[in-house]
């Protein structure tokens, strides 16, 4: 059982709970926005295909590209989980390719990205996001979908960007009150592998992180009417840390149902036969549901 535990609930709760916990700010001690745009006005799409570095704000970014840009039809942005690359998602790039154009990128600290100098907030997170949308689509607007943490981050982006973003899609995005979360379901008084659980999971909010982000809590506010789908994992794994498995849940769950406010055109809906990686154990779940938000997007333009 506790091998169990963290392989699968620290893998959701260590880089997805206090993952998710994460809130925009301009310095590490936080507010809950992104207040930055390009600095300078932007340039056309590079039409790329394939994977290539960029530079943003002199560090080195991984990005990769695949599929055509259609006519009012928005890019595609995938935002992996804490500790993931973008090879993590490149299956569900590939799909997608088919008939979207679609990017991901490695966040400074992931995969082949440039390493973060030192404590990183999510408006630097954010700014290095803003350089990748400035660069893979122009002028034109985008759709992010977002991955455990990436969804946070998506979710958290897209009300000071509503002039790029027109749709999301989080899957099983983490809470936005992800530390008060687990500080509630699992007690200070615990004991076991479920207080080791704690706080690990607490100590990755405060840095302890590939990305070395440093985060709290925060609300969550509107992006507008933009079309937004928010999907939540079916099969309770975090059920099986002992004694609070099921509070655990049922925070997850209530803090998929916060998400929809991010939008009045919010849409919520499980895939019952996934765990935290969605894309991985239903695929055709995470590229219906972006097809759809990006249809919507383009409709709308």
């Amino acid at each position: 059982m506790t091998r169990k535990i963290r392989s699968t609930a620290a893998i959701a709760l260590c880089c997805a709970v206090a993952g998710a916990a994460l809130t925009g700010c301009d310095d590490v001690s936080g507010t809950d926005s992104f207040p930055f745009g390009s600095a300078s006005p932007k340039k056309a799409a590079d039409g790329f295909t394939g994977a290539k570095k960029i530079e943003i704000a002199g560090k080195s970014v991984h990005v990769s590209c695949a599929g055509g840009a259609a006519k009012n039809e928005p890019v595609i942005v995938l935002m992996p989980g804490l500790g993931d690359g973008l090879d993590k998602m490149s299956a569900v790039q590939k799909t997608l390719a088919e008939k979207n154009r679609v990017c991901s990128y490695d966040r400074l600290g992931e995969g082949k990205s440039d390493r973060p100098d030192g404590p990183q907030s999510l408006a630097a997170t954010g700014k290095v996001l803003t350089g990748v949308i400035d660069r893979v689509a122009g002028d034109g607007p985008v759709v992010l979908a977002g991955h455990s943490l990436g969804g946070m981050i998506a979710a958290r982006y897209a009300p000071d960007h509503k002039g790029a973003v027109k749709g999301l899609v989080l899957l099983d995005a983490t809470s936005p009150t992800s530390a008060a979360d687990i500080e509630n379901a699992i007690p200070a008084s615990a004991t076991g592998p479920a207080a080791e659980l704690r706080a690990k999971s607490l100590a990755v909010g405060k840095g302890q992180n590939p990305e070395k982000l440093v985060f709290g809590d925060g609300k969550v506010r509107s992006a507008g009417s933009i079309p937004v789908e928010v999907i939540g994992h079916g099969k309770q794994y975090l059920a099986a840390v002992p004694q609070y498995g099921p509070g655990l849940e049922r925070a997850w769950t209530a803090g998929q149902r916060k998400w929809l406010a991010v939008s009045g055109r919010s849409k919520a809906s499980t895939a019952e036969k996934s765990e935290h990686y969605i894309y991985a154990d239903q695929p055709d779940v995470a590229v219906k549901a972006i097809q759809r938000v990006a249809a919507q997007a383009a409709d709308a333009a």
